[in-house]
């Protein structure tokens, strides 16, 4: 006899399958150029992107810049999400940004016609989101490379992306300054409330505040599974070189609720590589992190 497992939803009233979920996602994350190249260091990953994605349940597949539309739609093919990481890279004209663009492009494309792709921007990568959908650079600068703060929640009761949360966890969040910022530009409130195109493409599910500027620092995207933070999810559990990162067990907590809630939405995607063979050639476990802690904001990365 053939054992299904279900699950029943209360609140839609119907029952799902195992059979609708992928349980060996694969996730993409970009990799950016790097400032000062050597032979065979001319692009990174900072590895807690990595860790971040794996301690949800996924494995990982770098996104190399310079690539192929071509490649980039083969692969896109072959993974159930992407991940657009922070770093320094520009939103305007870099490697980093001309991927982003095209994942962005095949994701809209995709989900318009069923097939669920989620997108993620963490820091850089909510930067490059806000100027794909807006197609123009409207950042604030803002005083906020260094610092943890609180979340201010806006919409996230009843975001799907906060939905999961445990309720002690979501007021540490907006008592405790758990969410690690490193960014010198920001999307500020003002500026979303008056760009019509990210008006209507992003639910704002959290602010923030420099002192003098409010900006938005979590959003989601009504229409699709498209989700990006200002803030460093990954860095309270993995990230130990700078003292302004928590690492409380709430702080600790949100790396793993978080991570769990987007390997969650590359679940519900079911791309896959040609062969075994094609899957195992394009693994991040090909290549070795080196540690970089003493004299980098990053204790491991990857170089390309």
């Amino acid at each position: 006899m053939m054992l299904l497992l279900f699950c029943f939803c209360l609140s839609c009233l119907t029952f799902c399958s195992s059979a609708n979920r992928n349980d060996r996602p694969i996730i993409g994350v970009l990799a950016q150029e790097v400032y000062s190249p050597k032979p065979n260091q001319t692009a990174v990953i900072a590895a807690s992107y990595v860790k971040f994605l794996e301690s949800a349940g996924a494995r990982v597949v770098p996104v190399m810049i310079n690539q192929t539309p071509e490649a980039y739609k083969t692969l896109f093919n072959s993974i159930n999400g992407i991940l657009y990481p922070g770093g320094g890279a520009s939103i305007i004209s870099s490697g980093y940004e001309r991927a982003a663009k095209i994942f962005y492009e095949l994701a809209i494309q995709a989900n318009k016609r069923g097939d669920y792709f989620p997108v993620w921007g963490t820091c850089l990568g909510f930067e490059q989101l806000t100027y794909l959908t807006s197609g123009e650079s409207i950042l604030s600068h803002t005083n906020t490379s260094g610092v943890s703060l609180p979340l201010s929640f806006t919409n996230a009761k009843d975001s799907k992306m906060f939905k999961g949360f445990p309720a002690e966890l979501m007021a540490d969040l907006a008592s405790q300054p758990l969410t690690e910022n490193s960014h010198k530009w920001s999307l500020a409130v003002l500026t979303y409330n008056t760009n019509e195109d990210l008006k209507k493409f992003y639910k704002v599910l959290s602010t923030n505040t420099d002192g003098t500027t409010e900006f938005v620092s979590t959003v989601e995207a009504y229409d699709y599974p498209i989700y990006g933070t200002q803030w460093h999810p990954e860095k309270n559990a993995f990230e130990w070189t700078r003292p302004y990162i928590a690492h409380s067990p709430s702080a600790v907590k949100t790396t793993f609720y978080m991570a769990e809630f987007f390997v969650s939405e590359a679940r519900k995607n079911f791309h896959k590589f040609e062969s075994e063979e094609e899957e195992r050639k394009a693994l991040i476990y090909n290549y070795s992190p080196v540690y970089t802690g003493p004299n980098s904001s990053f204790e491991q990365v990857y170089y390309f």
